[in-house]
């Protein structure tokens, strides 16, 4: 497959499953918030919120746009092969220096989170919030692992391709 098309439609499918993973967390929040009630569990409800329509909208965002970022690159490489490397590698630093910021943000709310569910012995809202923040913020710190490879790898294509035009 090509490489491009090969980037772009892992992309798009890690991005269905960002938005699978948003639902269903969505769907976990409300059950928590009016099935259980307690304040633990609103509290696990919040992260559970905020994060499953973070990520729903990236993987939306990223669904939607995959075909249009193929047909893009796929025109450098056909009219204009030195976008590559002036248009498309560029971008691609970009991206990637973004996950190294994702990545710190993530380990961030996963300390956070740790603190907050042993900082308390009692199941408190707190301790709820924790829990929902180490769990969230690990599944994206996973699922950006796979894609920040899948970038470097896409880099490592674009570097080899534009030296050998």
């Amino acid at each position: 497959m090509n490489p491009i098309i090969k980037y772009f439609h892992g992309e798009k499918t890690e991005s269905y499953i960002f938005m699978m993973i948003g639902v269903v967390a969505l769907a976990m929040a409300l059950y928590f918030l009016f099935a259980l009630k307690t304040s633990f569990w609103k509290g696990v409800a919040v992260p559970f919120i905020l994060v499953a329509l973070l990520e729903f909208v990236i993987g939306y965002t990223i669904v939607t746009r995959s075909p249009k970022d193929i047909a893009r690159v796929e025109t450098y490489l056909q009219e204009a092969p030195k976008s590559i490397k002036t248009i498309e590698i560029p971008r691609m630093e970009k991206v990637m220096k973004n996950f190294v910021v994702y990545r710190y943000v993530e380990i961030a709310l996963i300390i956070l989170g740790i603190v907050l569910m042993y900082s308390s012995m009692q199941d408190t809202f707190w301790r709820g919030l924790g829990l929902g923040l180490f769990i969230q913020a690990s599944i994206v710190l996973c699922l950006d692992f796979f894609a920040e490879r899948r970038g470097h790898s896409y880099v490592l294509y674009l570097q080899e391709l534009i030296e050998k035009i």
